[in-house]
C-alpha cells in the first residue's frame, strides 16, 4: 500500500428500514474522503440484499431528497467478497475478478449492517473494515442485551421491560412499573424507526404494532425527563472522546425526520452549555460505555441529564450517522478533527486492528 493509494470500499444502502440514512451517510463519506490517500470503490447493497458495483459518475437517485433517494441499479455490475479473498470483489454472473479493495468502509445502519452481520462476513474475507467487530456490532445493535450488559457493569440506565412476539401486554402493570408516558421501540433498529412515545391507552396498541412490524422483540422504557447529551469515541484499545453536544428537539422527540430530513427541527449545541465537571463525567461515562460494549473504532454514546445533574445512558451507536446534520461528525469537527481528517483516522484504526489480529496465532 505504501506505493499507492489505499483502495477502500465504501459499503452502503442494505436491507433495512434504514436504507435510506446509509445512502445519505455514505455521499457525505465519499465527497470528503482524501483522494490523495484513497482511491473510492462504491459498494450499494440492494434492499434485496444483492450487492452493486457502482459508477461513480451517477449512483444515486433524488440525491437531494432525503425522502425519495435510491440506488442506481441501472447498468450496475453484482459482485460479491468470497471468504478468504482478501478484498478481492467477484462478479456474481461472470465469475471474473474485480481488483481487490484494502479496506472496506461499512456505511450502514440496522439489520444485516450494524448488527454483526457484515463484520463476520468480512472478517471471513480476510478485508480489515470500519468500525466495531461482530460482538460489538451485535451488542451495539441489542438495545435488550446492551442495557443488561451496562446494569452490570454499575453503568446508570433507565428502567425497561422487554416482550417478544406472543407475549401478552398489560397496559396498566407496565404504566404501574414505568409511569407514564413512557416509549416503545424494536429492540434491534436505531435512527428512531418504528420509536413512539406512548401517553394513554389509546395511543399504547398502535405503538406496540408499529414496533412488532420492524422487530420480533420491543422494549418499553420509561421516559426519562432531562436534556439529551452526546458524545463521539473515537479508537480501539485506547479511545478518546470527543466535546459533549446537546440535541435541543423542537418536536416531541428526536425523531427520524428531524435527525435526517428537516435541518430545522432541532438545535444541535456543541459544546453543549453545561460545566466543566459535568463534561469530563459524561466523556468518562462514553469511555466506560465504549470498552464494556465491545466497542471499536467509532462509537457515539447518547445520554439524559436530569434537573439534579444525575446523567442516564441512553445507548451506543456503534455505526453512526455521516449525514451532513449528524451528530457525530459534528463533534468531532468542533473538537478539532476534520470531517476529512476523521475518515482517514478510522481507515487508519481498522487497518491497525486488522494486523494486530493476523499477527495472533492460530496453532500451538
Amino acid at each position: 500500500m505504501e506505493n499507492r493509494k489505499i483502495r477502500v470500499g465504501i459499503l452502503f444502502g442494505g436491507k433495512s428500514a434504514e436504507h435510506e440514512v446509509s445512502l445519505q451517510s455514505a455521499k457525505n463519506v465519499a465527497d470528503a474522503i482524501d483522494r490523495n490517500i484513497y482511491d473510492v470503490v462504491l459498494l450499494g447493497i440492494e434492499k434485496s440484499g444483492r450487492w452493486r458495483f457502482l459508477d461513480q459518475a451517477k449512483y444515486l437517485l433524488n440525491e437531494n431528497d432525503p425522502k425519495r433517494i435510491s440506488l442506481n441499479k441501472e447498468n450496475q455490475k453484482s459482485v460479491t467478497l468470497i471468504p478468504q479473498s482478501g478484498g478481492e470483489l467477484t462478479d456474481v454472473e461472470t465469475g471474473q475478478d474485480h481488483s481487490a479493495v484494502d479496506v472496506i468502509f461499512p456505511i450502514l445502519h440496522g439489520p444485516f449492517g450494524e448488527d454483526g452481520a457484515v463484520q463476520g462476513m468480512l472478517k471471513l474475507a480476510g478485508v480489515p473494515f470500519v468500525g466495531a467487530g461482530i460482538l460489538g456490532s451485535a451488542i451495539g445493535m441489542d438495545k435488550d442485551v446492551m442495557k443488561r450488559l451496562m446494569r452490570d457493569a454499575g453503568i446508570p440506565i433507565c428502567k425497561f421491560l422487554v416482550f417478544r412476539q406472543n407475549d401478552q401486554l398489560d397496559f396498566d402493570e407496565i404504566v404501574n412499573k414505568l409511569g407514564l408516558p413512557f416509549f416503545v421501540k424494536p429492540a434491534n433498529l436505531g435512527s428512531s424507526v418504528g420509536v413512539h412515545k406512548v401517553t394513554d391507552r389509546t395511543s399504547f396498541s398502535s405503538a406496540i404494532q408499529d414496533s412488532f412490524g420492524y422487530d420480533n422483540k420491543i422494549l418499553i422504557e420509561e421516559f426519562v425527563n432531562g436534556r439529551e447529551l452526546e458524545c463521539a469515541v473515537l479508537g480501539n484499545r485506547n479511545p478518546y472522546a470527543s466535546v459533549v453536544g446537546e440535541i435541543i428537539s423542537i418536536s416531541d422527540f428526536y425523531s427520524y425526520e428531524t435527525k435526517y430530513i428537516d435541518e430545522n427541527g432541532a438545535n444541535l449545541e456543541i459544546p453543549a452549555a453545561i460545566d466543566d465537571e459535568t463534561s469530563d463525567r459524561v466523556r468518562e461515562l462514553a469511555l466506560e460505555v465504549f470498552r464494556v460494549l465491545e466497542g471499536e473504532g467509532l462509537g457515539r454514546v447518547d445520554f439524559f441529564m436530569k434537573d439534579t445533574g444525575e446523567l442516564i445512558v441512553n445507548e451506543i451507536n456503534t455505526l453512526p450517522g455521516f449525514a451532513n446534520i449528524s451528530m457525530y461528525p459534528r463533534l468531532w469537527e468542533v473538537s478539532g478533527l476534520s470531517y476529512t481528517d476523521l475518515i482517514s483516522r478510522l481507515i487508519e484504526l481498522s487497518i491497525e486492528r486488522f494486523e494486530k489480529l493476523e499477527n495472533l496465532k492460530t496453532s500451538f
